[in-house]
């Protein structure tokens, strides 16, 4: 069994669902309403990219378990550098929408930095867990207490709400919108952050549920 794939999946299935929510709650909620089909192909293309870069994160994770060592330092550089070149192919595709973005990598690189951090560190820890003839979820419960995973995945989607809210800072909405652009990306932010609890919690119970 490939884990570092299965994990890479599970990842996956994580984002992609906290995507769905957000949008269903974006849908429901003005001005975000009006804004939405400038947002919506952002945060379609947004969560696609994401998984790209924690794929290439678990990868790592990986490669340093094989390796006997937890990475380091120049491991999350590269991670970063790898990063900034998904990026740049992200940037030419929504080229093609009607929007545009600045991206403003002086407020984003800590918020990548640190969900890199997070999430390089519990793949490594995940993976190492895991080893040991356990499937995923008894790996998962090996590493953390059901609350202590719900922290942890809360966290990592905090961070990545957060770092959408200053992507979004960056997208030129048409002009009768700018105006409300910085209350449009506060409350973006905050019903992210809503749904990422959500999901956390949820989440975190899938993985203690027990199993017949």
């Amino acid at each position: 069994m490939d884990r570092v794939r299965v994990l890479a999946e599970l990842d996956r299935r994580i984002l992609e669902a906290y995507s769905r929510r957000t949008t269903q709650a974006l849908r429901a909620t003005l001005p975000l309403r009006l804004a939405l089909p400038h947002l919506e192909p952002l945060l379609a293309r947004n969560v696609a990219k994401e998984v790209r870069k924690d794929a290439l994160v678990i990868r790592c994770a990986g490669d340093a378990l094989a390796a006997g060592a937890p990475p380091g330092q120049g491991a999350l550089d590269e991670l970063l550098a790898q990063g900034r070149a998904i990026d740049g192919d992200f940037l030419a595709r929504v080229g093609k929408v009607p929007i545009g973005i600045v991206v403003r990598y002086d407020e984003i690189l800590p918020l990548r930095r640190q969900r890199i951090k997070r999430l390089l560190d519990a793949a490594y820890r995940i993976l190492d867990a895991w080893r040991v003839g356990r499937g995923l979820h008894e790996a998962l419960r090996a590493c953390y207490a059901q609350l202590e995973l719900e922290s942890l995945l809360a966290g990592v989607l905090r961070l990545y709400a957060m770092e959408t809210r200053a992507l979004s800072r960056a997208v030129r909405l048409p002009a009768l919108l700018r105006p409300a652009q910085d209350a449009i990306g506060q409350r973006l932010f905050g019903i992210m952050d809503a749904e990422a609890a959500r999901l956390a919690r949820d989440a975190a119970r899938g993985a203690y549920r027990t199993r017949r």
